[in-house]
């Protein structure tokens, strides 16, 4: 199993809209064969700051994602979303595993 954990740089004032397109993205990556474990936004934090996690079972697979959700009106419309409201200002993506009893 890979988990992407991907962190997010947001405009504080586009929260709203950062949290709609987090909620467009949670059954997308389930559809392709993920597991999303959400998207955290800030409380007591940097009000810029966000996180999401979501695992699929190889690296291989979650590439494959990648790849088809290029492909799919509803991840593009997702896409075009941020893109539109600026919402996100920058992210980045690490990869890990989890270590399970």
């Amino acid at each position: 199993m890979i988990t992407c954990y991907v962190n997010y740089e947001i405009d504080p004032d586009k929260l709203v809209e950062f949290e709609t397109y987090a909620k467009l993205w949670i059954p997308l990556v389930e559809r392709f064969g993920g597991t999303h474990h959400g998207y955290f936004l800030p409380q007591e934090s940097a009000n810029d700051l966000a996180l999401a996690l979501f695992s699929f079972p190889s690296l291989a697979e979650y590439e494959q994602y990648r790849a088809d959700s290029m492909k799919d009106d509803e991840c593009l419309a997702a896409y075009e979303y941020a893109k539109k409201t600026k919402c996100i200002r920058r992210y980045d993506r690490q990869f890990l595993r989890p270590v399970l009893s």
